[in-house]
Order: structure tokens, then C-alpha cells, then sequence
């Protein structure tokens, strides 16, 4: 019987716990906006469509001492080893859905995979990641505990990086996301705790973000940031 994508997403993270990996991840990507629906309780809360992939993000790579063969750990339920990209970031692939494993970028970056010979793997190092690991949340699917960006900094974070999006599609999708989590929090009586979220952020960013918030509609968030 197939599974459903919601089922895989938490197998996958169901074995990686298993093998005593998860604790060094982070779950971010549209997957946390599923696991979200929890923190917010009887808050009305709408889902947004999960997409296909499945981010890991790993704060401090060179503390895992845990020595796993991802890609065969996963092997049995379908995924394969895949590449994308002229510099060959590996990814693990299934039907529906798509598992990379991300990185913080340090000092000038590089456009090269991470090395990750630990897992069997590569990572992509990419900016602003750090700020997802500032404040987390934990989540339990059974009996694993999956940790998440708090949904503040999530939002902010898509906001933060939405203009780097190259299609106006996934930003408008991205946007989207991020306003919905914000108007939830605010009316979950969270409004100082995105505020703090945001104060965490340099004003460089804090600029990128406030950016965003140009409709008429998002005037009362951007008075809560200020």
C-alpha cells in the first residue's frame, strides 16, 4: 500500500531519529507549516500545499559523530540517490518527495557541496539559515521529537529571502506562507514574540523585510515590528 506523502515525510524522519541523527537537524522548508497546525492549538490555522521537498538543515555539521549511510537507510522505502545543479548536490529522491540536506554559509560562501562523509552525503551551504536555528520549537510525531524553527522566525525568514526567489510564483507562494503565519501568531497573542524574533535580526534585514510588507492589508504588522 502506498504511502501517503505526509506518511513519508514522517518515516523519514521517523529513521533518522533511529539512528540517532535527528537531533542534530532541523526541519524548515513549506514541511513546517504541516507541523505548525499543532503549536497553534484552536488558533484557525490554514495549511499551505507541502511541496515535494523535504529540507533538512544541519547548524553544526562538524558536531555529528554519528556515522550513517543516508542514502541506504532510506533505500528500502524508495528513495535513490539523485544530483542537481552544475556543482553535484546530492539529494535523495522518491516519487513524492525530494530530501536535501542545507548547511549555514560561512565568510564569503562558496557555490560548492558541503561535504558531509558522515552521512554518505553533500550538503548546500546557503545564507540566513543560522537565524531558523535563533529560536526553535519541538514537535512529536509518536514517539519522535522533531525540532522547528519557531514560527516567527520562519515567516520573517521567508520574507528575508523571498526576493532571491528567481521565479514571482514561488515568492507570491512564499509570501503567501509567511503572512499567513504572522496573522496567526498576532492573533494568537504572540505579537511580542515576533517582535523579538524580528529585533533579533540586523537592521540590514530588518529593512529586506519591512520591504515586503507594502500592501495596505499588512500595515498592522509592519506597526507591530516598529
Amino acid at each position: 500500500m502506498e504511502q501517503s506523502q505526509s506518511d513519508l515525510c514522517i518515516e523519514v524522519l521517523r529513521r533518522l531519529d533511529k539512528a540517532g541523527l535527528l537531533k542534530d537537524i532541523i526541519l524548515v522548508g513549506s514541511w513546517c507549516t504541516l507541523f505548525y497546525k499543532d503549536f497553534f492549538g484552536d488558533q484557525e490555522y490554514m495549511t499551505p500545499l507541502v511541496t515535494r521537498d523535504m529540507d533538512l538543515f544541519i547548524p553544526h555539521p562538524r558536531a555529528i559523530r554519528t556515522k550513517t549511510d543516508v542514502a541506504e537507510l532510506l533505500k528500502d522505502i524508495g528513495f535513490v540517490v539523485g544530483f542537481t545543479g552544475s556543482q553535484g548536490y546530492i539529494r535523495l529522491e522518491h516519487p513524492q518527495l525530494i530530501v536535501e540536506f542545507l548547511v549555514p554559509e560561512k565568510g564569503r560562501g562558496s557555490d560548492k557541496p558541503y561535504a558531509l562523509p558522515q552521512l554518505g552525503l553533500n550538503a548546500q551551504a546557503l545564507r540566513f539559515l543560522e537565524f531558523l536555528s535563533q529560536n526553535t520549537i519541538t514537535v512529536k510525531l509518536g514517539s519522535t521529537i522533531v525540532t522547528l524553527p519557531h514560527p516567527a522566525n520562519f515567516a520573517l525568514h521567508k520574507l528575508l529571502i523571498m526576493s532571491r526567489r528567481p521565479q514571482p510564483e514561488k515568492q507570491a507562494k512564499d509570501k503567501e506562507a509567511a503572512i499567513r503565519i504572522l496573522n496567526t501568531l498576532v492573533a494568537n497573542g504572540q505579537a511580542n514574540t515576533l517582535r523579538e524574533a524580528f529585533d533579533m535580526m540586523p537592521k540590514r534585514w530588518q529593512g529586506k523585510v519591512k520591504k515586503q510588507l507594502t500592501d495596505i492589508t499588512e500595515k498592522h504588522l509592519v506597526e507591530i515590528l516598529e
